[in-house]
C-alpha cells in the first residue's frame, strides 16, 4: 500500500482519517472518550508539524501520536495515585488486518449505542465519524458551543467504562443518519451533505438494502434542494418548483442505488421504510412536471409503507398524510378529504393535517375552504418559514 505525503492532503482527507485512527484505538481496548481525546492532540500537532515534515503515511502517524498521548496520560494518572505499576502499562497490540473490518461502520454502531439518548447518538457520530469539531456541531444545530460540548462529554462519560459490545443496531443508526440528515442545512455545515457522506461510508461496509435504501432517499430528496427556496429566500412547494434546477446527476444515483438494493428482496424479506419513501421521491423526481406525476404508482408504494406499523395513524403520521394527498389526485379530492376526515380526531391538531385539506380542497377547485384550511394551518405553524409559506398560499387561494 502507498500513501500519498501529507503535505498533499486537505482538510478533507485528514477528516477522513479521523474514524479510522479512532476506530483502531477503540478496538484493542482503549477507553472511548481517552482515544477521541487523545486523537485531537494528535490532530493539532499534525497541524504544526505536517506543513514542514510530511509522514510517509499518515494514518501510522496518528495513531503513534495519539498512542503516545495515551501512555502518558495513563502514567501521569498512575502516578497521582502512586501506583507505578499502571504507568508501565502499554497499549496492546493492533489486530491483525483481517480482524479489523470497516471503521466507519465500527465507529456508526458505538456512537449509537442503546445507553445513549438520540440527541447525544447524533453528536457523537458528527464528531467521532463525521470528524466536525464542536464549533461545527453546535452552528449545525443552532446551541452555544458549551452546550454542545457538555453534551458530547456526558455521551463520552456514559461510554466510559463500558466494553461497547452492545452496539445499537443497524436500525438505530439508519435512524440516526436519519435524523442528521432531516435536521436541515444551516451554519457552517451541512448537516444533509454530511448525513449523505456518511450514508454512503455505510453502504461501502454492509450490503443491508434498507442502508441503501437511506442512501437513495437522502440523494432524491437532496436532489431538488436548488428549487426548494425561491430568490426571496420563500418556501416553495414540490408541485410549484422549477424543475429544471434539479440535480439530475444526483437523481441518478439515488435511482441506481434504490434499484439495486430493491433487487435484493424477496417476498419473505420486503422493502423496508427507506426503500418505499425513496420510490416514492424516485416517482415525483421522475416526473417532468407535477401533472405528470404517477400518483397511481405512488399511492402503491403508500399503501405498503403504511402496512409496515400496526397503527400508522399515531406511529407514522406523515406517511398516511401523504397517502391521503395520493388518493385525492387518484380517486378525486373528495375521496382524499374523506381519508382526512377519518384522521381528524388523531391529527386534527396538527399543521399537516390542514394544510393538507387545504391542498385537497384547492384540487377540488373549493378556494374558499382552502384558504380557511391554509390559514388555520399557518396559524399553528411550528417555525416561521412555514407560517410565511401557509400564509402565502391561502392569501393565494383567496384571490
Amino acid at each position: 500500500m502507498t500513501y500519498e505525503p501529507a503535505a498533499a492532503w486537505d482538510e478533507r482527507a485528514l477528516r477522513a482519517l479521523v474514524p479510522r485512527v479512532l476506530a483502531g484505538l477503540v478496538r484493542r481496548g482503549e477507553q472511548f472518550d481517552a482515544a477521541e481525546d487523545a486523537l485531537q492532540e494528535a490532530l493539532l500537532e499534525a497541524l504544526r508539524v505536517w506543513p514542514e515534515h510530511p509522514p510517509h503515511d499518515p494514518r501510522a502517524w496518528l495513531t503513534a501520536v495519539a498512542t503516545r498521548r495515551l501512555v502518558d496520560a495513563r502514567r501521569s494518572e498512575a502516578a497521582r495515585h502512586r501506583r507505578e505499576q499502571e504507568a508501565e502499562a502499554e497499549p496492546r497490540a493492533e489486530p491483525a488486518a483481517g480482524e479489523i473490518g470497516d471503521d466507519t461502520l465500527f465507529l456508526l454502531f458505538r456512537c449509537c449505542h442503546p445507553a445513549l439518548a438520540p440527541a447525544s447518538q447524533v453528536a457523537l457520530t458528527l464528531r467521532a465519524v463525521g470528524g466536525l469539531t464542536t464549533r461545527e456541531i453546535a452552528d449545525a444545530f443552532y446551541v452555544p458551543e458549551a452546550t454542545m460540548a457538555q453534551r458530547i462529554s456526558r455521551a463520552k462519560r456514559t461510554l466510559r467504562g463500558r466494553r461497547l459490545d452492545r452496539p445499537g443496531d443497524l436500525a438505530v443508526v439508519l435512524r440516526v443518519l436519519y435524523l442528521v440528515y432531516t435536521t436541515g442545512h444551516g451554519g457552517r455545515v451541512d448537516l444533509a451533505g454530511e448525513a449523505i457522506r456518511l450514508a454512503r461510508q455505510l453502504t461501502l461496509a454492509t450490503d443491508e438494502p434498507e442502508a441503501h435504501g437511506l442512501l437513495a432517499l437522502m440523494l432524491l430528496n437532496h436532489a431538488r434542494l436548488p428549487a426548494r427556496i425561491d430568490a426571496e429566500g420563500r418556501l416553495v412547494t414540490l408541485d410549484r418548483q422549477d424543475r429544471g434546477l434539479w440535480d439530475r446527476r444526483e437523481i441518478a444515483e439515488g435511482v441506481r442505488v434504490l434499484q439495486a438494493a430493491l433487487a435484493r428482496q424477496t417476498p419473505e424479506r420486503p422493502p423496508g421504510r427507506y426503500q418505499l419513501e425513496a420510490a416514492i421521491a424516485a416517482l415525483h423526481d421522475d416526473a417532468a412536471s407535477a401533472a405528470e406525476t404517477d400518483w397511481p404508482q405512488v399511492l402503491s408504494w403508500y399503501d405498503e409503507l403504511v402496512a409496515l406499523v400496526a397503527d400508522p395513524v399515531r406511529d407514522d403520521p406523515a406517511a398516511v398524510l401523504g397517502r391521503a394527498v395520493a388518493v385525492g389526485h387518484v380517486a378525486g379530492a373528495a375521496a382524499g378529504l374523506r381519508e382526512t376526515d377519518r384522521l381528524r380526531e388523531v391529527l386534527g391538531e396538527r399543521h399537516r393535517w390542514h394544510a393538507v385539506r387545504g391542498h385537497l380542497h384547492e384540487l377540488a377547485g373549493d378556494l374558499p375552504a382552502a384558504g380557511a384550511a391554509y390559514a388555520e394551518a399557518a396559524r399553528r405553524a411550528p417555525t416561521v418559514a412555514e407560517r410565511d409559506h401557509l400564509v402565502r398560499q391561502a392569501a393565494r387561494a383567496r384571490g
